[in-house]
This record gives C-alpha cells, sequence and structure tokens, in this order.
C-alpha cells in the first residue's frame, strides 16, 4: 500500500493563503469603499471585511492544515471566498457515517469540524448529503448547505459551505475536510461550481515523492 505525507489542492491563482487581515485585504477593502457610492454602502464594505478577517483567524486558531482566500472587487460587487483543509480522526468505537457528519460539520471557517452551526433551529439550511468522485480520489461524502457561522459572541453571518470528505489511506479513522465557504449568497450556482472545481483538484502525494513534484 502506498503511504502519503502530504496533500495538494489547487486555488486559483488570484487566491493567496489565507493571511487576508495583512495588505492583501487591505488593499482590496481600500478599492472597494472607493466604489461605495453611500456611507451605508461603505459600512457594508467594512462589514465584509471585518467578517474576512474574523474567518482568517478563526482558520488559524483551528489549526487548518491549509487555507487559502480571496477578495476580489468586480463591478457589481465584492467576492470573498475561501479553501480549507482540516484533518479529522474518528475515536475508537465510532464510525465517521454521513449522518453523523450532516448533524456534527458546521462551517469550519469559523467554528472548526465536529462543532454545531447557530441559528435556524439549530440546523443548516439547504443542506444536502450527497456522495461525489474526486479525479485522484475516487468516491467521497460532501455536504453542502447555507450555514450560519459565528464570528463572536452576538454576531453570525450566514454562509454557503461546501465539505468534502476524503479518508487517509491506510488509516481507518483519519479524514481530511476540504471545506470551502463564501457570504456570497445570491451567487450560489456559481460559487458552488467554483468551489466544486478547486475540491476536485485535491490528491495525495506519496511520502516518496518530492515536494516540488
Amino acid at each position: 500500500m502506498t503511504t502519503v505525507d502530504r496533500f495538494v489542492l489547487d486555488v486559483p491563482d488570484s487566491w493567496t493563503d489565507l493571511d487576508l487581515s495583512g495588505s492583501v485585504l487591505a488593499e482590496t477593502r481600500a478599492a472597494a469603499l472607493a466604489l461605495a457610492g453611500s456611507p451605508r454602502e461603505q459600512i457594508a464594505v467594512n462589514d465584509l471585511f471585518r467578517q474576512a478577517r474574523e474567518i482568517s483567524r478563526a482558520a488559524r486558531r483551528r489549526g487548518a492544515l491549509f487555507a487559502a482566500g480571496t477578495a476580489v472587487m468586480f463591478d457589481d460587487g465584492l467576492f470573498l471566498g475561501y479553501a480549507m483543509v482540516f484533518a479529522v480522526t474518528v475515536p475508537p468505537g465510532r464510525e465517521l457515517t454521513l449522518p453523523v457528519l450532516a448533524a456534527q460539520l458546521s462551517p469550519p471557517a469559523v467554528s472548526g469540524p465536529g462543532s454545531h452551526a447557530r441559528g435556524g433551529g439549530g440546523e443548516p439550511a439547504n443542506r444536502t448529503v450527497s456522495s461525489v468522485t474526486l479525479p485522484d480520489i475516487g468516491q467521497v461524502a460532501r455536504i453542502t448547505g447555507t450555514e450560519e457561522a459565528p464570528l463572536t459572541a452576538d454576531i453570525s453571518i450566514r454562509m454557503l459551505t461546501m465539505h468534502t470528505v476524503v479518508p487517509i489511506p491506510g488509516s481507518a479513522r483519519d479524514y481530511l475536510i476540504v471545506t470551502c465557504a463564501s457570504p456570497n449568497l445570491p451567487l450560489a450556482g456559481e460559487v458552488y461550481e467554483l468551489f466544486d472545481a478547486i475540491s476536485g483538484t485535491f490528491r495525495f502525494l506519496p511520502a516518496e515523492t518530492p515536494a516540488s513534484a
């Protein structure tokens, strides 16, 4: 059996490692504010970027193995998107079944795998549990939905999320969760298409393969 010790997830060239609280986020925020036509629009832009900073910090706090994001200003508005990979280990005697995943996963961008979503009666809206085929992995489980992610004790944000659950070869209890998220709810179709394309690039590297291969 091939042993793996690394993974690869390709994101668009315009995305950066998730340190959007730095210069990349500041430059995009300045551009978005310059295009804002009213004080109300400026407040909305500042709120979006505050959310971006909190998501970035939360991903680091929750021990994301990989995190990347983008903040891009288009003619018709601002797009924010995130892609993260988290490790999950199932305790002995338990199984990581699809119903368990559907009940437990909330947006790891804020809460981390295994946390419970808040709001909406405690269950994310439009949650769909399915199986998909990743080109380099095979059939895996996927959960999509609109989830309410807490940013602070009294502030939360609704986000489009896609969790793709990848078993780690050679282990019966270890998984990687590829999570993509965006607060751009009106663009659900396009966002999920993008998330599917990003998640589809996930692949493992054999232990003996150089990192540059």
